[in-house]
């Protein structure tokens, strides 16, 4: 079966022995992957964004002296920058959301989230704001202070959500406060040593859904976009309950129907295959494959839904899985290497 031509874009630790930035072509038919090109113009590039249309590129540098770089994309097959890297007044940025004319970076170690104008050609602006949180949680390893490890736009463009893994908690911000600059409006606090990492919402726009990095679960949200006010319904196990395994997920990924959802689990190393009920609240797993590889880092649903792909820090690759339209479970397709990889996303 045919179809539109896409691009993968694949981020890689270079502090891991990673290549940067890589392009590959995605086989419209069978969603097969085919590394043309890399670049190490960003250095440890932990998470990417497509701006609207596809012609800009945006990355986060996750060093101590955090910065995002935008990079053209007028050949989509050499992202070349658009100008140098700009900081980020935060630590270790891990995760970026396109929202209401800003880049939005979250800061992990310094437990902030950042805001940077985006001019019209995609160039990045010194940032116009930092929202730093505040608080902890349990766990006295990694959660000993703030640490924004996600940061994420919602359907209606009004909000963006900041999830933080230090304070068991998702600040929401406020997109259209006087002035033009992102400013808290709430922030909800989730299960005592949860370690909440990311989120997806779902297509009809009413439930978020958290992946909590340190229970290994998935907490259910309704999510209010007439008052940005987000109230969790329940947990989910995202890992087989009789597991050995010391499981720590990282990221979700939802299709556009609605119906099924995946979970990557670091540890299990397993892709979770969760179903949906028509209303949205009660996550079900299903089941588990082997993410085929180890440490799953981000997962990527293809545009049309028939694949699915792991970048796989761990082993240093990025696999994709045929979805099966009926039960959503996944059957392995193949793999790139990637070393280092730290996020996929298709344009």
């Amino acid at each position: 079966m045919g179809g539109t031509q896409h691009r993968a874009y694949i981020g890689s630790f270079s502090a891991g022995g990673g290549l940067g930035i890589t392009v590959a072509d995605v086989d419209p038919g069978t969603g097969a992957l085919t590394a043309v090109h890399s670049t190490d113009a960003v250095e440890n590039p932990s998470y990417l964004a497509l701006a609207p249309g596809g012609r800009v590129l945006y990355a986060v540098s996750q060093n101590d002296d955090g910065a995002a770089v935008a990079l053209s994309l007028a050949d989509p097959a050499r992202p070349e920058p658009l100008g140098p890297p700009v900081p980020v007044a935060g630590a270790a940025p891990t995760h970026l959301a396109l929202a209401l004319g800003h880049l939005l970076t979250a800061n992990y170690r310094s437990g902030s989230v950042t805001a940077l104008p985006i001019a019209g050609d995609g160039r990045l602006g010194e940032p116009v704001s930092v929202l730093q949180h505040e608080g902890s949680g349990p766990e006295p390893d990694r959660q000993q202070g703030p640490h924004a490890h996600g940061v994420h736009a919602d359907p209606s463009g009004r909000w963006a959500l900041g999830v933080d893994l230090g304070t068991d908690s998702v600040w929401v911000y406020a997109l259209d406060a006087p002035g033009g600059r992102p400013v808290v409006h709430h922030e909800t606090r989730l299960w005592a040593g949860s370690g909440p990492r990311h989120l997806v919402f779902h297509p009809r726009g009413h439930r978020a859904y958290i992946v909590g990095e340190l229970d290994s679960t998935l907490t259910t949200c309704r999510w209010d976009a007439e008052t940005g006010e987000l109230a969790p319904i329940g947990t989910t196990p995202v890992a087989p309950q009789d597991s050995e395994s010391v499981n720590f997920p990282s990221e979700a990924a939802i299709a556009a129907d609605g119906r099924f959802l995946w979970v990557a689990n670091r540890g299990h190393d397993s892709i979770a295959t969760l179903a949906l009920d028509a209303t949205g609240d009660t996550p079900a797993l299903v089941t588990t494959v082997d993410c085929g590889g180890r440490r799953p880092w981000d997962l990527a649903l293809h545009p049309s839904g028939r694949h699915l792909y792991a970048a796989n820090e761990g082993s240093g690759d990025v696999t994709w899985f045929d979805v099966d339209p009926t039960t959503g479970e996944l059957t392995r397709g193949g793999a790139i290497p990637a070393p280092s990889a730290s996020c996929v996303i298709l344009g």
